[in-house]
């Protein structure tokens, strides 16, 4: 009898540590299996993470940029694109007419009634030109620095540096206009100092238009500083532009440089 008992006890108490193991393993495998599933988690977190990281903040932005017409890119690197067209519609009337893109039409149009209105009296004398018009202006901008003892280099070279090589002006694509006081229509530096300068500065800004070749920007463009000289870029660009203290390379090309 006491034989039976201590078996069974022995029997029990085996089937006990059975069920504690299988207990514990069951737990086990459950916390491994949590375990497992958290470090997955992580995993793909983290990857998304670094997916993030590597695509550069700015891609989006550029893309619509650079599909906005209004904001092509012209300069020494850019040439004006070969398939680009101009739907001009005249400014002004006879003797001092002259034409620019119709998309900036109105917003110039704007510019320059309120202007008036607040007593400025601004006179365009320059906007659109023809290819050919362009070179008939660099060829006499090369020829001048030539009287001057330059060489043909050189003349080219200081002549770039005033008027755009034909097909990297501006103006061929319709959206520039250059626009100086009635009072002092002079293309030089002291334009700046004018009331009529000092409001479209200002201002030109509120109307989709930019200074395009700012006074502290001439390594950036190319350009020495016009402050007569006026882009057009729509009025959301322009204001960004303002805000952001940049040139339209900075603005397009989110870099400091003339090339990508």
């Amino acid at each position: 009898m006491k034989k039976r008992i201590v078996l069974l006890s022995i029997l029990s108490l085996a089937c006990f540590g059975v069920g504690i193991y299988f207990l514990n393993t069951e737990k086990k495998a459950a916390a491994e299996s949590q375990a497992e599933t958290a470090r997955s988690v992580l995993e793909t977190i983290s990857t998304a993470e670094d997916e993030l990281k590597s695509i550069p903040e700015t891609v989006v932005l550029e893309t619509e940029k650079e599909e906005d017409p209004l904001l092509t890119l012209v300069n020494i690197n850019h040439p004006v694109p070969e398939n680009w067209t101009v739907d001009l519609k005249k400014v002004g009337e006879a003797p001092n007419e002259h034409w620019i893109d119709a998309r900036a039409w109105d917003d110039l149009q704007a510019m320059l009634n309120d202007a008036k209105a607040a007593g400025m009296h601004l006179v365009i004398c320059s906007s659109w030109r023809s290819h050919e018009t362009q070179e008939r202006l660099f060829a006499e901008e090369v020829q001048e620095h030539k009287d001057e003892g330059c060489t043909d280099e050189e003349a080219e070279k200081l002549a770039a540096e005033w008027v755009a090589v034909p097909g990297t002006s501006e103006h061929e694509l319709g959206l520039a206009v250059d626009i100086v006081a009635e009072e002092y229509q002079m293309l030089e530096e002291e334009q700046k100092n004018t009331p009529e300068q000092m409001w479209l500065m200002e201002h030109c800004y509120e109307y989709g238009f930019i200074l395009r070749y700012p006074e502290d920007k001439k390594e950036i463009t190319g350009i020495w500083h016009e402050p007569w000289h006026y882009r057009y870029v729509g009025r959301e660009a322009a204001l960004e532009i303002k805000a952001m203290n940049v040139c339209l390379e900075e603005y397009v090309l989110g870099t400091g440089s003339l090339t990508r």
